[in-house]
């Protein structure tokens, strides 16, 4: 079934992953455009530190300034809120939809906020609160109409300096096909990245002889600083065949995943399914007197690992997500669970003895 990727309005909370949406439903859709010079994107650096060997800012011609505006104070001195203004305009008449990705420190109750004005100072759209608090370096992205919209401003409680960086590009819309008979999801691809969000469904789902089965849909915080895990249980009726547990992690040590335990056994490291590696979502780290350099990556990224069906049992199962040695923190999502059981369609090979 054919459908034309036309937008709605979707404002949620999203870590990389997850675009928010902000368009409205007029909001004009045209025809594929001619093949033409495309516009870059642009990587603005927000940090309010400079390094000896920083270069001069550098941004394609359609963003026309970045400002910092003085913060506002309030009693005491104390700073109540900064705002950087990106002032934009569209590199043509078929570029009504931007793409913001900002890069910034989740901490509790300095979340930051995106807001786009038009020319005489009428705010178009809001996208809500960004971020879980959750006290990590973190990424989230919105989708903003410019149809009107000549400047951005990111609003966040305090000094700014819990931003790092935003990126930008312009989106284009395309028609797409789509089975009927599978979940349907809004799938916006972010750049950089090879799979869509990750969703927990709210009851256990069937298909197929597969039941999907959600563990936990909120954010768990990890940390093996401090020990802390992210622990589960769960009841299965009957053994399965195998069993595949899948989540959502942010801000995970790429070359050190968590580890998975199922009834006390480390069945081993999960499998992260990460970004092109020139995505600005990564942040290398160094130690002293050692010159090797870890990365994490500031987002959410998908994470899998096939649980073996001899180390389940019926009844009572314990499952922990423990961070990975020498990592720090990072927090798991979405976290559910597979089991595959036998399915009298399904195609089973005898291999014969040697």
């Amino acid at each position: 079934m054919l459908t034309r990727a036309a937008f709605a309005i979707f404002l949620a909370a999203v870590c990389r992953v997850n675009a928010q949406l902000a368009l409205p439903d007029d909001l004009p859709i045209g025809p594929p455009m001619l093949e033409q010079e495309l516009p870059s994107s642009a990587w603005l650096d927000l940090r309010q530190t400079t390094s000896r060997n920083s270069k001069t800012q550098e941004a394609p011609p359609w963003v026309e300034a970045l400002t910092l505006l003085p913060a506002e104070h309030i009693e005491g001195g104390t700073a109540s809120k900064s705002v950087f203004r990106i002032r934009v305009t569209p590199p043509g008449p078929d570029y009504k939809i931007l793409f913001f990705r900002l890069f910034f420190d989740d901490k509790p109750n300095q979340q930051p906020e995106l807001v786009a004005w038009d020319e005489t100072g009428t705010h178009i759209l809001r996208s809500g609160t960004l971020g879980a608090g959750m006290n990590l370096p973190s990424s989230d992205s919105v989708i903003i109409p410019m149809t009107g919209a000549s400047a951005i401003d990111i609003e966040v409680p305090g000094d700014g300096k819990t931003i790092r960086g935003a990126y930008l590009d312009w989106m284009t819309s395309s028609e797409v096909v789509h089975p009927v008979n599978v979940e349907h999801r809004d799938i916006i691809p972010e750049p950089f990245s090879v799979v869509p969000a990750l969703h927990a469904p709210p009851e256990d789902v069937e298909n197929f002889g597969t039941v999907t089965a959600t563990l936990a849909p909120e954010a768990i915080k990890l940390d093996a600083r401090t020990q802390q895990n992210a622990a589960f249980q769960f009841p299965i009726e009957a053994e399965p065949l195998t069993a595949l547990l899948t989540f959502e992690i942010a801000n995970p040590r790429i070359d050190v995943p968590p580890e998975v335990y199922v009834n006390g056994q480390n069945i081993g490291p999960v499998a992260l399914t990460l970004p092109d590696l020139a995505d600005p979502g990564y942040r290398g780290e160094a130690e002293p007197l050692t010159t090797d350099m870890h990365f994490n990556y500031t987002g959410w990224v998908r994470a899998q690992k096939l649980v073996p069906a001899t180390v389940l049992k019926v009844g009572s199962n314990d499952l922990i997500v423990s961070s990975g040695q020498g990592t720090g923190a990072s927090a798991i999502r979405a976290t559910q669970i597979q089991l595959k059981y036998i399915w009298d369609k399904s195609d089973y090979l005898l291999r014969p003895s040697p």
